[in-house]
């Protein structure tokens, strides 16, 4: 379907609902560096929660990539009270609408929707802007689903926003109702399907699809494989005080983690590298990439620095056996580190050192001891920090031009994998939109059938063709075909594909995109990539059996950083 029918057919069947430093300051903050699909919009509020459909998809994209009040049409409550949500045929992200708006087309005009969270998408600071990100999610699900209790609810996230989509399902799924039945947020079996593309909070070891039958395989209601075998992903999220189960969640949930993306597969016994992540989750990492270690920057590093070294001494001071535990000060500044630590809040037992161990002596008689637990415990749990420096660990999560790992979600299939995990994604989605539309409760005795699947494979690999934005061209003849212009590393690029020609000229005028200024490069990825939204300027050609065209593309803005 043309971009202009999927639009057309969206506002005609609805005018519906629809959604640190990590680099040196090293893993987490390039791991989540995406940049958005912004749009200058008629801000004319357009939906409201009362219009209900079958299935509602939450989406969360990436950091820099939310819809914004005043250039965004925004979602209306249910008293006409404007709502941090924008429907996805008015907020596009690239990397993220290839799964959302799967579904769309293959159910009833009306029965499905997907909507964007706003949210601060940024990084200064980290914690706040997923705590709020967090609030948003569950302020608009609890508003639809209050007006529309039959709508069953899907959510989806990736990068920064995954993280905010582990919170929530997190919490959706281990409410527990009040004395009338009610939840806080949703029931947590109105929640039919989750999907985490880089999951910061995965444990090491969880398979893709937590708490299902078969984790390795394919989620409980779905039978359709993910992948041959039982691997999971080695290492763990770069935020592990974020993990958990998801309660009566679990087999719901889609947790996708690319070999190599740091913000999902981080190695074991790298604690100085997250003690840097904590830091860097309370840092202005924002105003550090813009303006370097300035006075005010610097100010504002020391005051985070200061704040978690005096919660550490207060922690020890608590303890009145500390000298003759364990633990090592690296572990403490670990745990006050973290922006979820409250002190006192999970008091923790001591244990008694085992070369010397005497109630009778002074705490200074156990310093030999801890000095070399604390020598042993620094070379023991650092084990990994200095191969992952020695990777690069910036360029190999978020490489330029979408090379980096935090981007294969969207060309992952291989060894063993039919399908790309964004595509898998897709499917899945689709298959619960057509079961919500079909009124059945999606349960683990629950399989799709051939059409079912057939139908979200052509959703999956077709999704990219509707929502393409606009880009001003102009052509010429030639043999050669050139393909997208490289980002520089601090903005996000869409995986550069290889495909098989098309014809665009009759896209729809769009928003205005902001993009980097880019640097041409040649880059090719394998062809059954699925090609997700842009917001960069791409080459579309046109071609007979024997020539093709290459097309020279103008950004409609001037690029910002």
């Amino acid at each position: 379907m043309a971009l202009r029918e999927f639009i057309a057919r969206h506002r005609l069947a609805s005018a519906v609902v629809a959604p640190a430093t990590l680099g040196v300051v090293a893993i987490v903050a390039a791991s989540f560096a995406l940049t958005s699909t912004s749009q200058t919009a008629d801000t004319q509020l357009r939906a409201s929660v009362t219009e209900c459909h079958d299935m509602v998809t939450i989406s969360v994209a990436g950091r820099r990539d939310t819809p914004v009040e005043g250039t965004t049409k925004l979602l209306v409550g249910a008293n006409g009270e404007e709502l941090p949500a924008a429907l996805s045929d008015d907020y596009h992200s690239q990397w993220v609408d290839p799964v959302v708006n799967a579904p769309a087309d293959n159910v009833d005009p009306g029965s499905y929707a997907a909507v964007y969270i706003a949210y601060p998408a940024n990084m200064a600071t980290y914690e706040d802007a997923v705590n709020a990100g967090v609030a948003n999610t569950e302020q608009v699900m609890r508003e639809i689903s209050q007006a529309c209790p039959d709508t069953k609810f899907s959510i989806v996230g990736y990068s920064e926003g995954a993280d905010v989509v582990r919170r929530v399902a997190m919490t959706v799924g281990h409410q527990t109702p009040d004395q009338n039945g009610a939840y806080g947020v949703v029931d947590p079996a109105d929640v039919v399907g989750v999907v985490i593309l880089a999951d910061a909070g995965r444990s090491a070891g969880d398979g893709p699809f937590p708490g299902a039958k078969d984790p390795y395989s394919n989620p409980d209601g779905f039978d359709q494989k993910y992948q041959s075998g039982t691997k999971a992903v080695a290492g763990q999220g770069a935020l592990p005080g974020t993990s958990g189960d998801f309660g009566a969640l679990n087999g719901k949930i889609a947790s996708f983690c690319s070999d190599g993306d740091l913000t999902c597969s981080a190695p074991q016994n790298i604690s100085l590298l997250q003690l840097v992540v904590n830091v860097g989750r309370q840092l202005n990492v924002d105003a550090l990439e813009r303006d370097g270690l300035t006075p005010a920057t610097g100010q504002d590093v020391a005051v985070v620095l200061g704040r978690i070294a005096l919660a550490a001494f207060a922690d020890i001071q608590s303890q009145p056996n500390w000298m003759q535990s364990n633990e090592t000060f690296l572990q403490v500044l670990l745990r006050v580190s973290d922006p979820e630590y409250k002190p006192g809040q999970t008091p923790k037992p001591t244990t008694q050192a085992t070369a010397i161990a005497t109630n009778d002596m002074s705490p200074l008689a156990y310093l030999p001891q801890k000095v070399f637990n604390e020598i042993v415990g620094l070379i023991v749990t650092n084990q990994n920090t200095i191969p992952v420096i020695m990777s690069d660990p910036y360029q190999l999560t978020l490489g330029p031009n979408a090379t980096g790992h935090h981007f294969d979600y969207w060309r992952d299939a291989a060894d063993g994998k039919p399908l790309t995990s964004a595509e898998y994604a897709a499917a899945w989605l689709t298959h619960l939109a057509q079961q919500a539309q079909a009124g059945k409760t999606v349960d683990t005795s629950a399989k799709p059938t051939p059409a079912d699947l057939a139908a979200a494979y052509q959703a999956a690999s077709s999704t990219t063709k509707t929502s393409e934005p606009t880009k001003t061209t102009t052509t010429s003849p030639t043999t050669t075909t050139s393909t997208s212009p490289a980002k520089s590393p601090a903005a996000s690029a869409q995986p550069t594909t290889t495909t098989p020609p098309t014809t665009t000229s009759n896209a729809p005028t769009t928003p205005q995109v902001t993009t980097t200024p880019p640097a041409p490069t040649s880059v090719t990825t394998p062809a059954q990539t699925t090609k997700p939204t842009t917001t960069e300027p791409t080459t579309t050609t046109t071609t007979t059996t024997t020539t093709t065209t290459t097309q020279s593309a103008t950004p409609t803005t001037t690029a910002t950083r």
